[in-house]
Parts: C-alpha cells; sequence; structure tokens
C-alpha cells in the first residue's frame, strides 16, 4: 500500500553520539487495525513492509485469561480508532523512546501501543548472519549502505569454526564492512550484543536493534532494544529504516532488596517459570522500582535481567534512566577518556552527553496506560534453577540441591552471565571452599568451559586474579563468543549428558544433543555445581526470616494503589471507548453486518493479486506442542552454514523435536501446533525450512513475534486459530501420545472470503469461522516468493 506523497513535520529526534541528522523525509506509515475474531498475520504498513497483528495476538492471550476470571473482553482495534482523549496522552517509557525515532509522523501525532510507525534506529547490530544480509542488500539492487555509522558488523557466533568455508565468509564479511565504512569488530573481540554496551552503541533513550533475538539486553542500559530479522537488517542498511508495531507494553514492578547470594539471574530464571502463562508474550517489558530496590540492582544485574526477557517471550525489556545508570555511564565515559581503545568509545561514552542525558531525564509519563502489571517482591526470592530443557521451568534451588542430580558440563559463557562480575562470583566459589579445606578444584568426571562476553571483559578478569583462579580450578577457556550457548564448537552436551549454564536458552537440542538435559542458573551456582559434581549452591544463601514463599502476582504489589488504579484505568477504558464509538459509529455499528451481507451475496470479498491462491487446502498435521521454538524447527548447529540446500532444510526441519517428521509429513499438508509457534532465535530458516518441506501454511494458537515476521518475509502463510488447536487437543486426547501426528482432519482457507473451513475426519462435524483478511500488499509480498523479491520488482531489477 503506497502511502502519501505529502510533506510530513520532521520527528523529534534526540541528541546521542554519533548520530547524524536525517536529511531525507520519508513516507508516513499507512496504519491498519485489527478487528477479527481470528487473527492473520498480516497487514498495512507501507514503505517496503507488511504489518503483523503480534498485538492482536498478545491481546487475545489477555482476552483468554480475562474470560476465564470472568471478565469481559475488551474490544481490538480501539487503540488505533480512539480520538485520544487527554488521559490518553500519557506515554510510557517505550512509547516516549518510539516517539523520538518515528519518521513521518503526522503533527501532533502521539504514538501509542498498535500504532505502525516507521523507525529510523540510532543503531543496527548484525553479526555472522551479516553476509546473508549483505546478499540480500545486494540482491535487491544495493550498492551503498544509507549510513554506515547506523550500522555495527561483528563477528561472535561461530569463532571457533576455522574452516575455510567459515573463515572466507569471515573476509567477505569484514571486506564488505570496511568497504561501506560500517563499523567492523572481528572474532574474539567479543558477542555482539557485550560490543554494543561497552562501545556505547545501545544508548540510553535511544532505539538499537539487530538482527537477534537477544537484542532486548540493551534495556538494561534504558535503551529500547529489540530484534529484527534478516530482511529487516537489508531494508536498514539500504534505507536506514525500518518498520515496526509497538506492543502492548507491561509493567513489571519490582518490591523489595534481594538476599545475600540471589542475584539477577534469579530474579528472570523465577520471572520465566513462575509467570509463565504467556502474561508477557509479544510484549514490551518496562521494570519499575522503589529507588532503593533499583539502587541495589547493579547494571550487570540489569543486562541479565534485560536479556533473557527474549525467553520470558517479551519483544524489549526496558530499565529506567537513573542514578545507577548514569554512574555507570560516568565510569565508562572516564575510562574511555583515560585509555585509547581504538574503537572510538571516548566520543561515544563523552562526560558533556551523558550531562545532557542527566539534564533531561526521559521517562514514562504520569497515567501512562500499560497492558497489564505484574510484580515481584525481591526480598522473598531465593536462587532459582531453569530446566530441565525449559526455562518456563523454575525450581528453586534447594529441592533440586536435595535431588544430588549429577551433571558432566558447566559453562559460564554466553552474552547473558559471563562479564567480569559474573567471573569474579564464580571465582569466588573456590576461593570461598579452599578457605574451609575442600579442594578449590571441578569435581572429578565433569568439564568446565568459559568464554568471557568479550575480550575486555576478560582482561579485567585476568587483572584481578578470577579468571586465573577458574584455570587454576580446571576450567577450560574458550574464545569470547557464543559457541555452546548456540550449539556451536567445543564442549557440547553428548547424549544422556546433563549440563548447566549460565547462559539464556536451555531448549532441547539447543547446547548440543537432543538428548541431553541442559538447566539454567547464576555463576555462582554454576560454580559450585561444577565443584561439588552435582546441582548445589556455594552455600552464601540465608532464608530471611519469616519468609515462606515468593511473593508475586497481578498488579503493583500495593492493594490500595492497584484498587485505585483499576478505577482510574476503567475511566479511561470507557472514555477511550465511547470516543471510539462516537468517531466511528456508522463503520462500528453497520459494517460489519453489511459486509456479511454483501458476502452472502458474492460480493465485497477479499480482492484476490495475481499469483496469490483463492484457496489453500490440505489435511492437516498436527505438531501437539505449545512453545515449538526455533531450536526444534531448525537446529542452531546449521543455522550458520549459509550453503545448505533446500533438501537439506527439509531433511532436517524439525530434527529436535522429532526426527520422524520428516517421514510422516507429505507434500501440501498444513502444519498446526499450539500457542507461541516459533519462540525463540531470530533465524529465518526456521521458516524457511518449513517451507522446503513444501508446507505452505502454519497454523497455531498464537505465534511469537520474530517468527511472524519472518514468516511473511519469506512467503510463509500463517493463520491463528487456538479453536482449532483446542479441538484437535480434545480429539487426540486419548491416544498415545505422537510428536507429528497426520490427523486425516482437513483445512481449508478460502482466502476471498476471509473464512476457514474444518473438516474434522470422515463423517465428522464441518465448521466454518471468520479469519482477518489478507491485504493485498501482503499477499502481492508472499506471491512473489518473500520481500527481497517484492522489493526486487518493485525497483525493476
Amino acid at each position: 500500500m503506497p502511502a502519501s506523497e505529502a510533506t510530513q513535520p520532521k520527528a523529534q529526534t534526540m541528541e546521542v553520539p554519533s548520530a547524524e541528522e536525517i536529511k531525507e523525509q520519508p513516507k508516513p506509515v499507512e496504519k491498519m487495525t485489527v478487528e477479527e475474531p481470528v487473527s492473520m498475520r498480516g497487514g498495512g504498513a507501507g514503505g517496503l513492509c507488511c504489518g503483523l497483528a503480534s498485538t492482536a495476538a498478545a491481546r487475545r492471550v489477555e482476552d483468554d485469561r480475562m474470560k476465564r476470571d470472568g471478565y469481559p473482553t475488551v474490544i481490538p482495534g480501539v487503540r488505533n480508532n480512539a480520538s485520544l482523549s487527554s488521559l490518553d496522552k500519557a506515554q510510557t517509557l517505550t512509547e516516549k523512546i518510539v516517539q523520538r525515532y518515528s519518521l513521518g509522523l503526522p503533527q501532533d501525532k502521539i504514538v501509542k501501543s498498535g500504532d505502525y510507525v516507521t523507525l529510523s534506529p540510532h543503531k543496527c547490530m548484525t553479526h555472522d548472519n551479516s553476509w546473508p544480509v549483505a546478499s540480500k542488500f545486494m540482491s535487491i539492487g544495493a550498492t551503498k549502505v544509507h549510513d554506515p555509522s547506523q550500522i555495527v558488523c561483528t563477528l561472535d557466533h561461530d569463532v571457533q569454526n576455522k574452516s575455510e568455508t567459515n573463515l572466507k565468509k569471515y573476509q567477505q564479511i569484514e571486506t564488505f564492512a570496511k568497504q561501506q565504512g560500517i563499523p567492523f569488530f572481528p572474532a574474539g573481540h567479543g558477542i555482539g550484543h557485550q560490543v554494543m554496551i561497552e562501545e556505547g552503541y545501545a544508548w540510553p533513550g535511544s532505539v538499537t536493534v539487530a538482527s537477534d533475538s537477544h537484542s532486548n539486553m540493551y534495556g538494561g542500559v534504558g535503551c529500547l532494544g529489540t530484534p529484527i530479522v534478516r530482511t529487516d537488517a537489508a531494508s536498514i542498511w539500504a534505507t536506514g529504516r525500518t518498520w515496526w508495531q509497538i506492543p502492548p507494553v507491561a509493567k513489571c514492578h519490582l518490591m523489595g532488596v534481594l538476599p545475600a547470594g540471589v542475584t539477577g539471574k534469579d530474579i528472570i530464571v523465577a520471572l520465566c517459570g513462575l509467570f509463565n502463562n504467556d502474561e508477557v508474550l509479544n510484549h514490551a517489558i518496562e521494570f519499575t522500582g522503589s529507588e532503593e530496590t533499583m539502587r541495589s540492582l547493579p547494571v550487570d544485574e540489569r543486562l541479565a535481567i534485560a536479556n533473557m526477557t527474549t525467553e520470558w517471550g517479551a519483544l524489549s525489556g526496558l530499565f529506567p534512566i537513573d542514578s545507577v545508570l548514569l554512574s555507570w555511564l560516568r565510569y565508562k565515559a572516564t575510562t574511555a577518556a583515560m585509555y585509547e581503545s581504538g574503537t572510538g568509545s571516548k566520543d561515544r561514552f563523552s562526560h558533556e552527553i551523558i550531562e545532557n542525558l542527566t539534564n533531561n531525564p526521559l521517562k514514562a509519563d504520569p497515567g501512562a496506560t500499560y497492558s497489564k502489571s505484574l510484580f515481584l517482591d525481591l526480598s522473598t526470592l531465593s536462587p532459582y534453577v531453569s530446566g530441565p530443557n525449559s526455562v518456563k521451568v523454575a525450581t528453586p534451588l534447594r529441592d533440586l540441591e536435595a535431588q544430588k542430580i549429577n551433571i558432566q558440563k558447566a559453562y559460564l559463557v554466553s552474552c547473558t552471565n559471563s562479564r567480569a562480575s559474573d567471573i569474579a562470583a564464580a571465582a569466588k566459589v573456590f576461593t570461598e571452599a579452599a578457605k574451609t579445606g575442600a579442594s578449590p578444584k571441578i569435581a572429578p568426571n565433569v568439564e568446565l568451559y568459559i568464554a568471557a562476553a568479550s575480550l575486555a571483559e576478560q582482561h579485567t578478569a585476568e587483572e584481578a586474579g578470577d579468571w586465573g583462579i577458574l584455570l587454576e580450578a580446571g576450567a577450560k577457556p574458550l574464545p569470547s563468543g557464543c559457541g555452546p550457548c548456540i550449539g556451536l564448537g567445543t564442549g557440547l552436551l553428548e547424549a544422556g549428558e546433563v549440563g548447566i549454564s549460565a547462559s539464556n536458552r536451555n531448549f532441547k537440542g539447543r547446547m548440543g544433543s537432543p538428548d541431553a538435559k541442559a538447566y539454567l542458573a547464576s555463576p555462582e551456582v554454576v560454580a559450585a555445581s561444577a565443584l561439588n559434581g552435582y546441582i548445589s549452591g556455594p552455600g552464601f544463601y540465608e532464608t530471611p526470616e519469616g519468609v515462606t514463599k515468593v511473593i508475586l502476582g497481578e498488579g503493583t504489589g500495593n492493594v490500595e494503589a492497584d484498587k485505585a488504579t483499576s478505577i482510574e484505568e476503567a475511566l479511561a477504558k470507557v472514555i477511550s471507548e465511547a470516543d471510539f464509538l462516537v468517531d466511528n459509529a456508522q463503520s462500528s455499528l453497520f459494517g460489519e453486518a453489511e459486509e456479511a451481507t454483501t458476502k452472502k451475496d458474492g460480493a465485497g470479498l477479499t480482492e484476490i493479486v495475481a499469483g496469490f491462491p483463492e484457496k489453500v487446502r490440505g489435511e492437516i498435521v498436527f505438531c501437539d506442542a505449545d512453545n515449538l521454538n526455533t531450536d526444534a524447527i531448525y537446529p542452531g548447529k546449521y543455522t550458520y552454514q549459509d550453503g545448505v540446500s533446500i533438501e537439506k532444510m527439509a531433511e532436517v526441519c524439525m530434527e529436535n523435536y522429532d526426527k520422524e517428521f520428516g517421514s510422516v509429513i507429505r507434500e501440501g499438508d498444513i502444519l498446526v501446533s499450539g500457542f507461541n509457534f516459533g519462540c525463540g532465535s531470530s533465524r529465518e530458516q526456521a521458516a524457511t525450512a518449513i517451507l522446503a518441506s513444501k508446507i505452505p501454511l502454519v497454523v497455531s494458537g498464537s505465534f511469537g513475534n520474530i517468527f511472524s515476521r519472518n514468516s511473511i518475509n519469506n512467503a510463509l502463510l500463517g493463520l491463528e486459530v487456538p479453536r482449532l488447536v483446542e479441538g484437535l487437543r480434545k480429539q487426540f486426547s486419548g491416544e498415545a501420545k505422537a510428536l507429528t501426528r497426520r490427523t486425516g482432519w482437513t483445512f481449508e482457507w478460502d482466502v476471498s472470503r476471509s473464512e476457514i473451513t474444518v473438516q474434522e475426519g470422515e463423517g465428522g462435524a464441518k465448521w466454518t469461522q471468520a479469519v482477518g483478511q489478507m491485504p493485498p500488499n501482503v499477499q502481492e509480498i508472499i506471491a512473489r516468493g518473500g520481500l527481497e523479491k517484492w522489493v526486487k520488482a518493485e525497483i525493476g531489477l
């Protein structure tokens, strides 16, 4: 859908280090609303991009919960259509930051959750996927990166791979970056996300994106970090901008102070495991708390928490720009001025820029609307362990410790928890053990692997003596990079082994064999487990007097405040919905009935563009699993092998979920799975491997947001039909469990009529349900084989 060519007022921008004034005024974004009872991933966002109904999906999760609790559901789409009342002008911190980096906004437009915007992010990072991004960039006919200072390239994922193929790819990336004038960090320098933090690229109050799912980590320094996919990155390289739909914003209120021996890693492991019903799925999270609470959480702990909001299901995890962060920034500015890094960090970390940030604080407005609020009392938290093989399972350490679960491998690696402070915490476990007379050595038959988040962090740990303590204990050092965390290189889990890691993701098969078990914990617990040979802690934690359980829940934890907020929000909702009904009375009251009538008469159907099917029909193959993640769909060990054939992709599709998947499916099948399908990493191959298996359509209860973007960008169709998932589960509940099941049911999507028909096997029930319209612009992208081919066609290549 082409947007208006009208000249728009220049968007507000925030003064950030090394930023250049945007000279070219882009076209404004054409917004869409999502009001269908069953969501289709699609919509119009103008420019090179198509819209996604991720906000609608997140709303439906909340609506389902409200239905179960006896509450009425909120009218979907109200936010985009309602005129702004005075109560609606207050913005969350997320909305304020997005406002500053949105282009082409109408005058006086205040962006809110649900709005589609054209973003010009402050920075965009790519890593080992830089060459595939460059290939996409060049294939669409682009020759010069729009703004080289906006881009950062790091090499971090497969750094142990010294094969000719990998070294050639690394050389291609470095050559391209230097030719284009893009800041480049070679293999061994550090994990990309850590580089973005320590080099000052992820700046407080900015929008900074990366073609990697753990971009959320930037929220630890008050930067709105969110993931994009490779095709989006190519668009930013070429144009300096991409599209984004502002997600619903959830507030996570932290209370109290952590007891001794409890860490930021324990906070996020507990949040993932205790709020494990998709409460924050596809949300932006803002962490809040009293000054005392926030002062107790240093930046390194915030980075670990923000990093794993990805595993919690969120699109970002934002901490406030407060005194703790400002003190950290001033320290960075001082050290950058004292020591020449050769990377220009002193220009980004300057006291002048930090003073400007101090004098112009950015924070949420009083009365800002949040889609939900959750709270956690830190003073009641104890050490927690995630797993095995799921972040949605979190167990108090004391319970697992009593079971004496033997381990074979332990890992102090990843961008989550391998900074100098984490290495120091692990080293302390061994030094304290030595004080008691115990041998400060790793237990027999256990291997401990360590890799710093960056070379700078390793040097700090070496100077402090902590790195040496771990080596003396028997740890095996690895180069700074992702390595075992993504299932690459030395030290992977073998079949039957148990491992415990300070990293962020323990999906089945992620760190090695699908037949291994992986747990996640803090650096202290990982070190203690390596020392003792079984999952255990260092004994630093003592249960505070009177604490019998973790206190957490919905709201802020303050009963009176929550009651007052509920009344205020109820009033705001009534006013907003009244505005909507008055402003849109004709379309709201008569449009739906008229549409139903015209469709019955054969008119008013969705226009089908050339090359797009009017109907999609096939037999249903059911993978009965919620949270079927991208590692399960396309194993990480293949992700950075750029030359994998279509046949090979089909062969390994779902390998970490069901090795028999390929022998069960047939060409043209409709794949149906559970809720939060495609959660996890940003790898595009999760979508393209399904296409390689000749499956044209995936139906689920809900989708992970990144998978949604990848699907449309790569021409894979998707529909959210919760009723179908529940129906299949009910039908086959009494039969033996099958990971991949041929159901005998058929599914037909009539695209022109925007409805689906399900035949529940021969002689079974047959039912029809409305779904959202497939907009012509999205049809066009899919009909042409994806966004990359669509762009080429649009520019005449």
